[in-house]
């Protein structure tokens, strides 16, 4: 039986399309934010390399279980996932990053980190009570992005 909470209900198709486009924007985020983990974890190098790797390997696997959810999200709401970058890549995203150090590698990851937080923190107020199950789930990657940005941070601490 479905979970009719997670089915629209009689929402204004031009309101439905404004959550589609959202939710599709945080998704397209979450799809960079798995590519640069997984990046850094390839070239993460220096005495603590083995426990860098590890780290953005696994915050890798994590931004992919939030694009996994968002993209099932959009699809329980009638939309279809977009997994077209388009605009989101930046030069940054895209150039060759060795030489970097592993304080360098933390830092970016840390700023995402950041982004996406406030980003969930503009976005659940909006969702709140047009659409909780949306809602809840933000919450829940909220607390995922807020964790991973506590542990990059405990890592740059002297």
């Amino acid at each position: 039986m479905a979970d009719t909470h997670s089915q629209p209900s009689e929402t204004d198709p031009e309101e439905l399309g404004v959550r589609l486009t959202l939710l599709n924007a945080a998704l397209a985020t979450k799809v960079v934010c798995v590519r640069r983990y997984t990046r850094h974890s390839l070239l993460a190098k220096g005495a603590c390399h083995e426990a860098m790797k590890a780290a953005f390997g696994l915050h890798a696997r994590d931004e992919q279980d939030h694009a996994l959810r968002l993209a099932e999200r959009i699809q329980q709401l009638g939309g279809r996932p977009d997994f077209n970058l388009g605009g989101l890549m930046s030069s940054g995203d895209t150039q060759d990053d060795e030489g970097r150090t592993l304080v360098e590698l933390l830092r970016e990851n840390l700023e995402a980190e950041r982004v996406a937080i406030a980003s969930y923190r503009d976005l659940i107020p909006y969702f709140a009570e047009r659409d909780p199950t949306t809602r809840r789930l933000l919450e829940e990657l909220l607390d995922d992005e807020e964790a991973h940005a506590n542990a990059l941070y405990a890592l740059l601490k002297p």
